[in-house]
């Protein structure tokens, strides 16, 4: 019998699927939901194997939460780009690790740490993400409405993923040279959600129907 995360993977395989740029198609992305992030060259039986999902806690953003991580060249607003550096950064074991770290989001931290940052280096390195991001990266998604229920059913899919044994990440995957063990534990592009309460049987039905309702 299929497991969990086999089913989840043909599901989310079947969708529409978007890569960047998706402007002419965002009349075609829903404004809430959950978005299910693949990347090339990773496989899990045959299927393009889930590398992240994902959603937002904002009314009516989801498009903009897909914009932060393909577009905006600011790793303070997607952890996502911020995980993608410290690979780069942590493969080329580079110093300027620890400053990627800081948390530049306010005025009074700009203004603290303004004398460690290098911004040609950090803007060349946000500029290399994007690259990264646009050329490998594709998602499909389903909508949810209700914020409650998307934070629930993405956090069960996301702990359905790491508990499965067999869907792991190939060897030549960025994601390796993470820093965070439980990135290349897990093989997805996130630490929070892991190993926590995966898919019930009625997550499961719910989730099927949510997907169905993506071809109607």
């Amino acid at each position: 019998m299929r497991d969990k995360c086999e089913i989840i993977h043909q599901w989310f395989n079947s969708l529409r699927r978007f890569r960047f740029p998706f402007d002419q198609e965002l009349v075609s992305i829903p404004k809430n939901g959950i978005y299910i992030i693949f990347e090339k060259g990773e496989k899990f039986k045959g299927l393009d194997r889930i590398v992240r999902v994902g959603t937002h806690t904002g009314d009516n953003q989801l498009r903009s939460r897909l914009y932060q991580h393909f577009t905006h060249e600011n790793k303070d607003r997607s952890i996502f780009r911020k995980n993608i550096g410290r690979c780069f950064l942590n493969f080329e074991n580079s110093s300027y690790a620890k400053i990627w770290e800081l948390d530049l989001t306010t005025k009074v931290q700009r203004k603290r740490n303004a004398h460690l940052i290098n911004k040609t280096f950090q803007n060349q390195l946000e500029k290399k993400i994007t690259r990264y991001i646009q050329d490998n990266l594709s998602f499909a998604f389903i909508e949810v409405n209700v914020k409650r229920e998307r934070l629930n059913l993405e956090s069960k899919i996301v702990s359905t993923i790491s508990f499965c044994n067999n869907c792991k990440p190939s060897t030549k995957w960025l994601g390796s040279h993470s820093p965070k063990e439980r990135i290349k534990e897990s093989g997805l592009w996130q630490v929070n959600g892991l190993y926590k309460e995966p898919l019930s049987t009625g997550d499961k039905k719910k989730l099927e129907f949510l997907v169905k309702k993506q071809f109607k």
